[in-house]
């Protein structure tokens, strides 16, 4: 490909070639780019020499274009033309141009903060095509890693040297339990834990450990048994049925805490808080639209 490029003709050439061909007259043609007839005529000389043709017939009454001449017209004026093209975009004067995202993340922070902010995203962002992928964390960041999709936005923790993140908003926890469950069965210290069933996503109890390794939270609290639900939305279903007691994230559930349906769980202990980020490749050359793109998003509150 360089070895191509190294061949095409200058693009000042083009520009001679193309007035000389609209005016036929080298002179008049020399006038109007500012050059020398001589000067002219030497770039008209040196376009012929790379492309291999003769271009013009000329006599001493007489300019005409060649066979291959004419052919040329069109091709270099498209050449001469986009070449202006890349300098306008390179000004900044065309806008940005169009392009596609495919966006990662979890199907509830998906459909309560990310669907919703759509259109307004549309009108901010108006060169840009958002597709939404669903999925969890792990599988997200190994999307984004692979080029399956272009960013992820999640709270998974990223120490891959691959990828880069940008923070959009914090994520603050809560440890909860159903009103009607907690007066009938407190949970008020750590012995009391045995009465209880803890309900988290996976065996590594990725949300718990925001409760757990908080200062004043206990390490080694134990309850009657742990279920694994895979996902906030069924955690969320179930402690609201008073199945069980969770820690989750707090603009996820602050609607039931304001209605009393859930309430917080030994409330002295501030869980550890974490952050959503916008989740790219370190190498993706696209880093200033993602920028925008979370300076946009963190102007809408989690919901």
């Amino acid at each position: 490909m360089s070895d191509l490029l190294e061949t095409l003709p200058a693009l000042e050439s083009l520009r001679c070639f193309l007035e000389a061909a609209r005016t036929l007259n080298f002179r008049a043609a020399a006038h109007t780019l500012s050059l020398t007839p001589a000067a002219l005529g030497q770039r008209i000389r040196k376009l012929e020499a790379e492309v291999g043709s003769t271009l013009f017939q000329r006599t001493t009454r007489s300019v005409a274009l060649t066979g291959e001449g004419l052919a040329l017209v069109p091709y270099a004026r498209r050449a001469v033309e986009a070449a202006a093209e890349c300098l306008r975009a390179g000004r900044g004067e065309l806008g940005a141009a169009p392009m596609e995202l495919v966006v990662g993340t979890r199907h509830e922070l998906g459909l309560s903060w990310i669907v919703p902010m759509l259109p307004s995203l549309a009108r901010t962002h108006p060169h840009l095509t958002l597709h939404l992928y669903f999925g969890s964390g792990q599988d997200l960041l190994l999307r984004v890693r692979t080029r399956e999709i272009d960013v992820s936005i999640s709270s998974a923790r990223v120490e891959d040297p691959k990828l880069a993140s940008l923070t959009l908003h914090a994520e603050r926890y809560c440890f909860v339990g159903a009103r009607r469950l907690l007066a009938r069965n407190p949970l008020r210290s750590a012995a009391q834990a045995r009465g209880h069933v803890l309900l988290d996503i996976g065996v590594e109890l990725p949300l718990f450990h925001y409760w757990r390794h908080a200062p004043g939270g206990f390490d080694s609290l134990e309850f009657a048994r742990v279920q694994r639900l895979g996902t906030i939305a069924a955690i969320r279903a179930l402690v609201l049925r008073g199945a069980g007691v969770a820690v989750l994230p707090e603009y996820y559930v602050r609607s039931d805490l304001e209605r009393r349906r859930l309430v917080r769980i030994l409330p002295t202990v501030e869980p550890l808080v974490d952050a959503f980020r916008l989740v790219f490749r370190a190498d993706d050359p696209r880093r200033s639209v993602y920028e925008a793109l979370a300076a946009s998003m963190r102007r809408v509150p989690l919901r």
